[in-house]
């Protein structure tokens, strides 16, 4: 069965992941029914700064505004089954652990939540404080995984991209997809 994803990429320092995984899920689209995007205005910015870009416009995925409410994935009946957050500020994942459903993004992650579908949240900052860490436990015990953004170095990565591909890597596992990628000891 195919999925229904929706990238939610907020203002968080990582924008590399966001790209990464809207390429990848690119490489996949034949397991892929409809892939959304919703980004803040902080993470266009975050975007241009870290990646000196415009091309989260370029991707042929439908971008729904931070604050449009009609987007599908707005209600359960969409029947999206994933929801990947990434990068992930602390204020979202705050916003979300308090039920807070301000925007889009937060309202999209409430949905995937009662409905008991798949919430990945790309948590990017550090260190944590203990409201973090409690939000973070909080987001898990109503059903989300946390996925912190911290990279591996098995697979033995040579650049900056290849690091950063050992989280998207593990964020596409995350979300059932079959996907081609370093496994440890094979």
């Amino acid at each position: 069965m195919k999925k229904k994803i929706v990238v939610a990429i907020t203002g968080a320092s990582g924008a590399i992941y966001a790209r990464l995984l809207l390429d990848k899920l690119m490489v996949l689209k034949d397991q892929i029914a409809e892939v959304a995007i919703v980004m803040s205005d902080n993470a266009k910015q975050v975007w241009q700064f870290e990646l000196g870009n415009e091309d989260y416009n370029t991707y042929p995925y439908k971008c729904y505004a931070k604050n449009d409410f009609m987007a599908p994935f707005a209600s359960g009946s969409a029947k999206f089954d994933t929801m990947v957050i990434i990068p992930c500020s602390m204020g979202t994942l705050g916003r979300i652990a308090a039920g807070t459903s301000d925007d889009l993004v937060c309202r999209a992650a409430d949905v995937i939540l009662k409905e008991r579908r798949k919430l990945i949240v790309v948590a990017r900052d550090m260190p944590l404080n203990l409201i973090h860490i409690r939000n973070m436990a909080t987001v898990t015990e109503a059903g989300g995984i946390i996925c912190p953004a911290v990279p591996s170095y098995y697979s033995k990565p040579q650049t900056v991209e290849e690091v950063a591909m050992t989280v998207v890597d593990r964020v596409i596992d995350l979300t059932g997809l079959d996907n081609q990628s370093y496994r440890w000891n094979e």
